[in-house]
């Protein structure tokens, strides 16, 4: 079965995909005349508007509800993984699809907001309501709900919950245990246990306690994570150029450690890179559809600069604290053919990559560094699992109406609550694998969809560009000066 799903996973990830991924963000990029950079300064000031509803939350919130599904395992154990696979180039590609996935962030968090809707009381919105009432294509926009539902539902949360077991257990000495009854066996987490019961009470009260609990968690777990890296980067000053030289040659493959793998440091560099920082991917236009916003394009650019706080920000901490210590190793790879080629790069006997970060900052703080690193892995993933939930229960309620759609979403949360506690009892390569293929399935139907409505961000973004230009300061929106037809709410509004 794991081999079955790995090659699935490869599949998926095929070498199309990457370019996809590239092109898209390289295309938004050029014809928002790269925002990314221009608007900067307007990212942040948005973020702290204090507007809010009964229906929607502030865009802090939203941006926090955002960052806590960004912000995951993808930042310690994905960083890591992709410096294994990749080399420390991989670190460079990163970079490179943080800064044009905020372009692609930032069309698909405006179609959100431009297509959002009213349901059960609450702002929704995400991919399916966009596809369905901007491209018109119905089955297209149930295909992307469904596959929301299995991935974030089922096959990502895994992956962050896995994690946590794991560096639990590194770092606190805690293991799974086996309950036996007769010739029946069922695996105990007491990890697993805890997790479930203190997402339960998040969950139950829907995307306003979501939305609130990301608001006090996101800061605080990122700031001290940030703060831990800052430490160890002023405590190794001096090698600043030569890991940032490091990075650059084993990136195109002029370094002689790392050379030939420069195929495998663009690959696992995008890849991780997508799965960390989702742009594109289609989850975070949901949270981005819950802000109570005066116009769609300023939850675009709040959305936009979330990426630069996972990618640019926590993964770099990451990259530099395993690189600055040279905690890490470069293990097997494959080359064009599919055949396995080991690199023999190994500055830590025995350690996989799901040990570097603890090992690089136990490697300065040996007393507590496994347990901060535990500690900040458990909120990173917790937030994460968090955001994956209102993910799967939009497009719930995208695909079932009314009453309805409150047994199912009842049906979803105790699903989930299992797929979640289930991840802590397997092994970790097979929840890297189905979280790999959820991302990528995912990802997939929705870059063709931005792509084709390219037309309408664009527009969208132009009206809000032209009146910031004008001088206003927070411009209203409306959807019939510039013919787009389908935005309900923003019509009525």
């Amino acid at each position: 079965m794991e081999s079955i799903i790995k090659t699935i996973s490869n599949f998926v990830w095929s070498d199309f995909f990457i370019y996809l991924c590239l092109f898209t963000g390289l295309y938004f990029s050029i014809r928002t005349g790269f925002l990314q950079v221009t608007y900067i300064k307007e990212m942040v000031q948005l973020l702290f508007k204090k507007r809010e509803s009964d229906k929607g939350i502030s865009s802090f919130q939203a941006f926090a509800l955002a960052i806590s599904g960004r912000v995951g395992t993808g930042n310690i154990v994905g960083v890591a993984t992709a410096i294994f696979m990749g080399g420390p180039g991989a670190i460079f590609w990163m970079w490179l699809i943080a800064f044009l996935g905020s372009s692609s962030a930032f069309v698909e968090a405006t179609l959100g907001q431009l297509y959002k809707q009213v349901r059960g009381g609450e702002f929704r919105g995400g991919p399916a309501y966009y596809i369905e009432k901007g491209l018109g294509v119905k089955w297209y926009a149930v295909l992307f709900a469904v596959i929301t539902i299995l991935s974030t539902g089922f096959l990502l949360p895994g992956v962050q919950s896995n994690a946590i077991s794991g560096t639990m257990s590194n770092a606190f000495g805690i293991e799974n245990t086996t309950w036996t009854l007769g010739s029946f066996e069922l695996p105990i987490s007491w990890v697993g246990i805890t997790v479930i019961v203190l997402l339960a009470i998040i969950i139950i009260g829907g995307v306003k306690r979501l939305g609130q609990a990301a608001e006090y968690i996101v800061p605080l777990m990122a700031g001290a994570y940030i703060l831990m890296a800052l430490v160890i980067i002023g405590l190794n000053f001096g090698q600043i150029p030569a890991v940032f030289k490091l990075i650059f040659t084993s990136a195109f493959s002029m370094d002689a450690t790392f050379g030939g793998i420069v195929g495998m440091a663009i690959a696992w560099g995008v890849k991780r890179g997508v799965y960390s920082n989702e742009a594109g991917q289609g989850t975070a236009p949901h949270a981005a559809a819950a802000a109570e916003v005066k116009h769609p394009a300023q939850q675009g650019l709040v959305q936009a600069f979330s990426v630069y706080v996972d990618t640019l920000f926590v993964c770099t901490a990451t990259a530099l604290m395993i690189l600055f210590t040279g905690m890490y190793n470069v293990g097997e790879t494959f080359d064009a053919k599919g055949d396995a080629v080991t690199y023999v790069t190994e500055h830590i006997s025995g350690v996989g990559a799901d040990g570097f970060t603890q090992a690089a900052v136990a490697d300065h703080f040996p007393a507590f560094g496994h347990k901060f690193v535990a500690i900040a892995l458990f909120f990173f993933a917790f937030t994460t699992v968090m955001a994956y939930y209102y993910y799967a229960e939009t497009n719930i309620a995208y695909i079932f109406k009314g009453k309805s759609a409150k047994g199912v979403i009842w049906i979803l949360r105790i699903v989930f609550l299992f797929a979640v506690y289930f991840g802590t009892v397997r092994t970790a390569n097979l929840a890297w694998d189905l979280g790999d293929i959820g991302v990528g399935l995912m990802a997939y139907v929705n870059l063709i969809a931005i792509l084709l409505m390219s037309k309408t961000a664009l527009k969208v973004w132009n009206d809000y560009k032209t009146k910031r230009k004008a001088g206003i300061k927070d411009p209203d929106f409306n959807p019939k000066e510039l013919g787009i037809k389908n935005a309900d709410f923003w019509e009525e509004k």
